[in-house]
């Protein structure tokens, strides 16, 4: 018999694929066992690196579109070739899952294409074309990640009525589209098919959009998003989609609360109401590990509650977020190895890619009120910001919260251009515990966007000086 590996992986989205270079480079054997065919998982096949392919296309096209003659820039008769498009996006996502199978074998991955099940302490079963195998291993880790949440009573066929799998792919841009869920993935893609052309209307059962974020965030960019074209229903439930007629969807709504129906007409229906862990079929009964009402199997640093089974990503506590999941599969790599491996869970941004950008780290002003934390804040708008004018990207702010008393900053929360690459300052920052004044007084480059951050830190104490 051959010697049982250290760890065996079973995912191989961007949790299970760190996890496995992480241990590769700690001199760990490792597998990882992925159903897909494709290693990456949800986000790159059909997920985070998909969408921003389309995001990006999209916006220039709607830049070229509406923006390029005030700039002095003639593009001449424009037209949509929406099979480049989508092809384009399709190129890019190959080129990085092959990009990843190279990692595994610069490491020393054994990767296996089949459907991998715990079948027992120590045991994985790997069901392929080829047959069932057993890996015998000494450490598991569970990484099987997330899907779609469905809508009770609402068929969802990928075709006409799609989920964000399907709403990469459409074969042609719909006059109507109802988002049902004002979350990231929908207000997402929502923007690329509004972009190329759609009437967007988004339905949601709360009474804002982008729950969990700074409300003050939300409430800018709902304007935002409006005033491109977005029409909002919020407080809203969706009862039904009738896809009876060959040309038109019906989806009824009504009141969260309950009153009258109405009737809304579609051509296309985006369900993006959340996403689940997935665990079907993972044998999870065979080593005594269940899972809560939601589907999340609890851990203790990675830990599940049976002895050398391990537990990150999506299917697990905490923001269903690709690069949350890096870092889990990193620090438990090292946790098996006999480290230290360690997760700030308070220093995780959240970002979405739409335009403006909407970034935040940290906590919200909701969340510190709530807290009966004392705390102070600076703001800063791109109107006053030089770079953003000379851009035309005035939208949006910058928002620097920090202890009343000590000065540390405890969150940000940002929408305008480019934001999501800005955060990472603020993390950096939070990571050392930073002061707000420690950014403040460094100097940044001028003209930049990144100004904003400095002068909203300034602004924390109530020094702003270009606004």
């Amino acid at each position: 018999m051959s010697e049982p590996y250290d760890v065996v992986i079973i995912g191989g989205g961007p949790g299970g694929y760190n996890c496995a270079i992480r241990a590769g480079q700690l001199g760990l054997k490792v597998a990882i066992v992925e159903k897909r065919g494709r290693l990456g998982g949800t986000c790159l096949n059909v997920g985070c690196i998909p969408s921003k392919a389309l995001l990006h296309a999209s916006e220039l096209y709607e830049a070229a579109d509406k923006e390029f003659a005030g700039l002095g820039i003639k593009t001449g008769g424009l037209e949509l070739d929406l099979p480049q498009m989508l092809k384009q996006k399709d190129e890019a996502v190959d080129g990085l899952t092959k990009g990843i199978e190279f990692l595994m074998k610069k490491n020393k991955v054994d990767y296996l294409v089949g459907k991998g099940r715990i079948a027992g302490a120590g045991k994985v079963e790997v069901e392929s074309e080829d047959g069932k195998q057993t890996l015998d291993t000494k450490h598991i880790v569970i990484a099987t990640g997330s899907e779609v949440t469905p809508l009770p009573g609402v068929e969802i066929d990928e075709k006409r009525v799609v989920s964000s799998t399907g709403a990469l792919s459409l074969e042609k841009v719909p006059g109507k589209l109802v988002l049902i869920g004002a979350g990231v993935i929908g207000l997402e893609l929502g923007s690329v098919w509004r972009r190329l052309g759609a009437e967007v209307t988004v339905v949601e059962y709360l009474d804002r959009i982008l729950p969990g974020m700074d409300g003050e965030l939300a409430k800018n960019a709902q304007r935002t998003f409006a005033k491109q074209g977005m029409e909002f229903h919020l407080s809203t439930k969706v009862t039904g989609v009738d896809a009876s007629d060959a040309d038109t969807l019906k989806v009824t709504i009504e009141p969260a609360e309950g009153g009258e129906a109405k009737t809304l007409e579609a051509d296309t229906v985006l369900v993006c109401i959340g996403r689940r862990p997935y665990t079907e079929g993972l044998g999870l009964e065979n080593v005594g590990i269940e899972t809560d009402k939601r589907g999340v199997i609890a851990n203790d640093h990675f830990r599940t509650s049976a002895e050398n089974v391990w537990v990150i990503g999506d299917c697990t506590s905490g923001p269903m977020l690709a690069h949350k999941a890096e870092d889990e599969g990193t620090a438990c790599a090292e946790r098996i190895a006999g480290k230290a491996g360690h997760v700030n869970y308070g220093v995780i941004p959240g970002v979405v890619y739409t335009a403006p950008e909407i970034a935040a780290v940290g906590k919200t002003e909701e969340e510190l009120k709530a807290e009966g934390r004392k705390y102070k804040k600076g703001k800063f708008p791109f109107q006053a910001n030089s770079r953003a004018r000379t851009n035309h990207q005035t939208e949006g702010f910058v928002k620097i919260l920090a202890d009343a008393e000590t000065d540390e900053i405890l969150g940000a929360h940002m929408i305008g251009a480019n934001v999501g690459e800005m955060i990472a300052e603020i993390c950096l920052a939070m990571e050392f515990q930073a002061a707000s004044e420690d950014i403040a007084r460094t100097c940044h480059p001028h003209p930049t966007l990144t100004e904003a951050v400095r002068q909203a830190a300034m602004g924390v104490e109530g020094w702003t000086m270009q606004a």
